[in-house]
């Protein structure tokens, strides 16, 4: 497997690890600067990885889109596949609105495209539902898109099974874009399977559970209340315990391989059947230069079978949401 393995169809180009560049803004991560989120995004597109995933509000004034464009600037645009989203801005006070309208989204997709400096960008997702919006009129309005050239695919994120195929009803669609990870996957019941009989590639985020996943999380951890795992069951308690008792299993399955927790995780969810692209965050090439790893681990039947034993034995997972504050 290597990160600029080509995928079919209208998704062609986008490697199968991609650089999440949500953290790149700022605004979850302090001391990310316009330098350093820059230098990130070139450190991806240096080690092979083509897949670069924005939107119009990663950042009160579109900075994640900002570094993007001055990474890219000077290379090939064919070797870079764009993925940005439309449906979500920021009003007064830090405060994010969805806003499914088409109108809206044609606007936001003008300035993305602006931001970036190029005329189209490879995929395009409906960022998240408008409650008060038919998702099919929001779809009607990306698929306009897509006639037009700003955008090569269409795609949609945050939806429920229903709510994609609705979307997809009314627009070509070809990718979907989820959270799924060791912990959470209830994608595998229908989701999965229904995208993989309508050739929709399946995009997933949070593949390490916000650092849970990765190994290094000590067993007195507290979380403050400024940071959102607070919310989690799956990070207090007992059920924090049982989790870390899990990666201590994987950290056995890791260390006979030659590997690393976080290179296995993603190694392992990058070959789940239906999944296109695992998305990863990084605010320094040192971060991309530790993910890309994952790129050279090879899972073999002794540890795919180790890692379903682990599964077992966790058993159900309690808290898969954030509970309400």
């Amino acid at each position: 497997m290597t990160p600029s393995a080509p995928t079919p169809g209208p998704l062609h180009g986008m490697s199968s690890l991609g650089l999440g560049c949500w953290p790149l803004a700022g605004m979850t991560r302090e001391g990310v600067t316009r330098d350093a989120a820059v230098r990130t995004v070139a450190a991806a597109l240096d080690a092979g990885i083509s897949h670069l995933d924005t939107a119009y509000c990663y950042g009160e004034g579109g900075e994640s889109e900002m570094a993007i464009a001055a990474a890219i600037a000077g290379r090939p645009r064919d070797r870079v596949f764009l993925a940005g989203k439309c449906g979500i801005h920021w009003e007064a006070g830090r405060t994010q609105k969805v806003d499914g309208r088409p109108a809206r989204l044609v606007q936001e997709v003008d300035e993305s495209l602006q931001r970036l400096g190029t005329d189209h960008v490879d995929l395009l997702y409906l960022h998240a539902p408008d409650p008060t919006v038919p998702i099919e009129e929001s779809a009607a309005a990306l698929r306009e898109l897509l006639t037009a050239g700003k955008t090569r695919a269409v795609g949609c994120s945050n939806v429920s099974l229903a709510q994609l195929q609705a979307f997809a009803a009314a627009c070509p669609t070809s990718a979907c874009q989820m959270p799924y990870n060791m912990l959470q996957r209830e994608l595998e019941d229908r989701f999965l399977p229904w995208c993989q009989t309508q050739q929709i590639g399946v995009v997933v985020y949070w593949p390490l559970m916000k650092g849970l996943l990765a190994g290094t999380m000590a067993r007195d951890r507290q979380f403050p209340s400024s940071d959102s795992r607070h919310k989690y069951p799956m990070f207090q308690g007992e059920e924090f315990q049982r989790n870390l008792d899990f990666v201590d299993q994987l950290r056995s399955i890791a260390q006979r391989l030659g590997s690393s927790v976080p290179s296995l995780v993603l190694a392992w969810t990058m070959e789940r059947p239906g999944i296109a692209s695992v998305l990863f965050g990084a605010t320094s090439p040192q971060q991309v230069a530790a993910n890309v790893t994952a790129m050279q681990c090879s899972l073999d039947h002794a540890a795919r079978e180790a890692i379903e034993d682990a599964f077992r034995e966790r058993g159900p997972v309690a808290g898969r949401r954030a509970v309400q504050s």
